[in-house]
């Protein structure tokens, strides 16, 4: 038998089931840091650039909004959940890279992990396909879980 909760014991995909679990409160946060470069940060003015496509943060965080209620049609194995609410933020840190966190509640039966890795990953990808015609040497360096809460147990990675 599989270490692997999706892994059945003939060693076939499963979707676990959550009947048993209680409904509790959980929330995850992820951090994208992406690189976008001296020469696009030169064009935001007030912590937003706007292009051709639009405003590329405001573009960006309804995106990564639309990801996260998505995640179980791109992730074979996530469950589909009433999301009870989506919070990204995207901050410049300096010259060069900004921070995208995305923090997903619910109140349900599985975590959230998988949501908010996409929502801030679906988002650093719609600020790169908007900032793309300034320049494509951007990278989106890190995705990671920093916070878990709720379920069996919390995690924070700060």
């Amino acid at each position: 038998m599989s270490n692997f909760t999706h892994i059945n014991e003939q060693n076939q995909p499963k979707m676990v089931n959550v009947s048993d679990k209680k409904i509790t409160k959980r929330t995850a946060i992820a951090k994208a840091t992406m690189y976008v470069g001296t020469e696009i940060i030169s064009h935001f003015n007030n912590e937003e650039l706007i292009t051709k496509k639009g405003p590329v943060f405001q573009t960006a965080i309804i995106a990564g909004i639309q990801a996260v209620k998505k995640t179980s049609d791109i992730i074979p194995m996530c469950h589909p959940l009433l999301i009870n609410g989506v919070d990204i933020d995207i901050n410049i840190i300096d010259t060069e890279n900004i921070n995208v966190f995305c923090k997903v509640t619910i109140e349900g039966k599985t975590g959230v992990e998988m949501e908010a890795l996409t929502g801030a990953s679906a988002t650093c990808l719609t600020i790169y396909d908007m900032c793309k015609a300034i320049s494509q040497e951007m990278v989106i360096k890190e995705v990671k879980l920093i916070e878990k809460t709720g379920g069996k147990s919390d995690i924070k990675n700060g």
